[in-house]
């Protein structure tokens, strides 16, 4: 019995993972999209104001094959993560405990709306005030710009949640850390995680702004070089680097744990299908 349960589970996982990998065919034809675009834009304005996609790519590839630039790639990549780290959980914590807490959830908006209201160019000048030309002004510009985002999806994740799933694990003799762990958690997570996908990407635009402005190296800073020297390709290739980085975090490490998380959503759909 224990043998099925265990094949079973395995079959259950693998179709996960396959359908996982085969919904990469759509994001894959946005990227061809995409460049379609930009080859069109190309033809239409010459090299000056928009390189062809494959030029960038040559020299982004040229780019990774030095280990100064593959070394500035990471540089930003690890700011970037800490970030957004700290405003996950930060967020997080403080959203599903207002989320809880009425009293808390009528203090904290007020706050919210101050956070969301200061554009992240003020929080850069500032931090830079605070912290000087370091990681601490990226870091703290992108702990206050993300942290709104992230406690928002909480909030809403805990506010919309079915308290009648909630009252049944109860019946069934559910305690309190189980019945948010196998019914609250899945519920917020449909509202949390597309903002903590949001945050992601805020976090990695954030950290190239504070980076070159604060010159505090990095991406930002290969940015302001390329700048100078009226380098179009570079900054381009250097833009797609940021966006090849991010994709990859985001679908290395947020979309398997969403795909974990909303497993009942797709219970009742057929294999390829989306109803």
């Amino acid at each position: 019995m224990s043998f099925e349960r265990a094949r079973t589970a395995l079959l259950d996982r693998a179709g996960r993972i396959c359908r996982f990998l085969w919904s990469g065919w759509a994001g894959l034809a946005g990227l061809a999209l995409i460049g379609a675009l930009w080859q069109a834009g190309h033809e239409a304005y010459g090299d000056f104001i928009l390189p062809a996609p494959l030029a960038t790519l040559d020299a982004a590839r040229g780019l990774l094959s030095d280990g100064s630039a593959r070394a500035v790639l990471w540089l930003t990549t690890l700011r970037a993560l800490a970030g957004f780290g700290a405003c996950a959980l930060i967020g997080t914590l403080a959203g599903v405990a207002a989320g809880y807490s009425p009293a808390t959830l009528r203090l904290a908006r007020p706050v919210l709306t101050v956070l969301i209201g200061v554009p992240p160019i003020a929080w850069i000048v500032l931090a830079m005030l605070w912290f000087g030309a370091s990681a601490g002004t990226v870091a703290a510009t992108i702990l206050v710009s993300t942290v709104p985002v992230v406690f928002s999806g909480a909030v809403e994740g805990v506010a919309t949640r079915d308290r009648g799933l909630d009252q049944m694990a109860q019946v069934f003799g559910a305690g309190p850390v189980r019945r948010f762990l196998t019914v609250d958690s899945r519920q917020i997570a449909a509202h949390l995680m597309p903002a903590l996908v949001l945050a992601l990407g805020s976090s990695f635009k954030v950290a190239v702004m504070a980076e070159l402005l604060a010159n505090a190296g990095g991406i930002g800073g290969a940015l302001a070089r390329s700048r100078a020297m009226l380098d179009v390709s570079g900054a381009l290739a250097w833009v797609c680097l940021a966006v090849a980085a991010l994709i990859v975090v985001e679908y290395l490490l947020l979309r398997p744990i969403q795909a974990e998380l909303e497993r009942w959503r797709a219970a009742a759909t057929p294999w390829g299908v989306k109803r």
